[in-house]
């Protein structure tokens, strides 16, 4: 694979291997889903234990949300002037710290709080793990990249709630928060010793407040940027509709055990891991914003039907056949982010080399912040059936596919 030219001697003489760099950078970018889905298996003791009611453990989760789409704004700027290596190290340390202080939590406030901590440390792997790519491949090839975080992080929902599960019976809930501080000292240690800097000293930018904010306000009226990120923030949309909405809809609704509950849960996450290396080998013949636009429509087209069938005779709970029938454009609708993402964050982030950090940083923002805005939704609209989940996902998978279709074309002679 090829690397920008500008940087094809410093990543042939300093960069690790592709398999290697596509291992440390999808360590870091899974800090978000490993703190997210891990614990959840947990809310029930961590109440119990703290005597909070269940909105208040719901909160650590609002809050940790709120801080990793937030403080990603403030690491994009840090990774600009100062480069990659000492900002991630930072948010390393920081997230192994709030990891530690959520393990010694002696009431839910402190949790809430060291959650906070928790988010504004692990946000800094998801915007330097983007950055980097930017850095060092040009748009196909960051893609192909992203596709292969992709594969390291999907495995994340599928090995978060049930490494959780398992340390909540042996261990208590406590537990689960020491292995993710575990998880911190490791990127820290990992990224001091096999990840170099890829943004040269020359290349830094060095930025005020208002300039910062004027950068980000540049971006926001961009098409050239704005239309892939609002396309990959509705897909992280529908996701997180299906992570808010799924446990009700299958375990409530479908009387589906917790434990099988696992395992479809996986399932869906199998699917967008298979869909973004597939990517990988999509994007040799068919450019990122192509692959981008086809994929947001598919997932639009899936969500109609999800709702059409939340909505008919087809999905009365209780029988095989509905929950076949909910399953299975449920499925599709997430496999689609395995395509979607991976191309958008590529085409967002490609004309932009410059200014890759702040870039990477609203990415995350819009991604993030779209993802709470839907859980939220669904949260409000519960009626005690499928049909909320599905509309949001529906609609979030409408919003994506007119976002893509407003993205820039692709340069002439690029390929379709």
């Amino acid at each position: 694979m090829s690397v920008r030219p500008e940087h094809a001697a410093a990543a042939g003489a300093g960069q690790p291997p592709m398999l290697k760099l596509a291992l440390i950078l999808g360590l870091l970018a899974a800090f978000g889903p490993l703190s997210i889905d891990m614990y959840l298996p947990a809310f029930p003791a961590i109440g119990a234990d703290l005597k909070a009611d269940a909105a208040a453990v719901q909160a650590t989760l609002a809050l940790f949300f709120m801080g990793i789409a937030g403080g990603q704004l403030v690491y994009g700027p840090l990774a600009d002037r100062f480069g990659r290596r000492r900002p991630l190290l930072a948010g390393c340390l920081l997230y192994a710290a709030g990891s530690i202080g959520c393990a010694l939590a002696t009431d839910v406030d402190q949790l809430i709080a060291f959650r906070l901590v928790q988010a504004l440390g692990g946000c800094a792997g998801m915007v330097m793990s983007r950055a980097v790519i930017r850095d060092l491949f040009d748009e196909r090839h960051s893609a192909v990249m992203l596709a292969r975080l992709m594969l390291v992080m999907g495995a994340a929902p599928i090995l978060a709630p049930l490494i959780g599960g398992q340390l909540l019976e042996i261990a208590g809930w406590r537990a689960i928060f020491w292995l993710l501080s575990g998880v911190g000292v490791l990127a820290l240690v990992v990224v001091a010793l096999f990840l170099p800097e890829s943004l040269p000293a020359e290349r830094r930018r060095r930025q005020g407040p208002g300039e910062i904010a004027l950068t980000y306000l540049r971006f926001a009226i961009d098409r050239r940027f704005i239309a892939p990120a609002l396309a990959s923030g509705a897909a992280m949309g529908a996701m997180f509709a299906y992570i808010s909405g799924s446990p009700f809809v299958f375990i409530e609704l479908h009387q589906v055990p917790p434990a099988a509950y696992g395992w479809l849960f996986g399932a869906n996450a199998a699917g967008l891991i298979l869909a973004s290396q597939f990517n990988a080998r999509l994007v040799r013949s068919t450019s990122p914003a192509a692959i981008m636009r086809r994929a947001n429509l598919v997932q639009a087209v899936a969500g109609l039907v999800l709702v059409a069938v939340a909505i008919s005779a087809v999905s009365t709970p209780g029988t095989t056949l509905a929950l076949v029938a909910i399953m299975l454009p449920l499925f599709l609708c997430i496999a689609m982010n395995g395509l979607i993402n991976p191309n958008a964050t590529a085409v967002a982030m490609a004309p932009f080399g410059a200014r890759a950090g702040s870039a990477a940083a609203l990415l995350g923002l819009i991604q993030f912040g779209t993802g709470a805005i839907s859980a939220a939704i669904v949260g409000a609209l519960d009626d005690g059936t499928a049909w909320p989940m599905a509309a949001v996902i529906a609609g979030m998978g409408i919003a994506g596919a007119i976002a893509a279709r407003l993205a820039a074309p692709a340069p002439a002679g690029t390929r379709r």
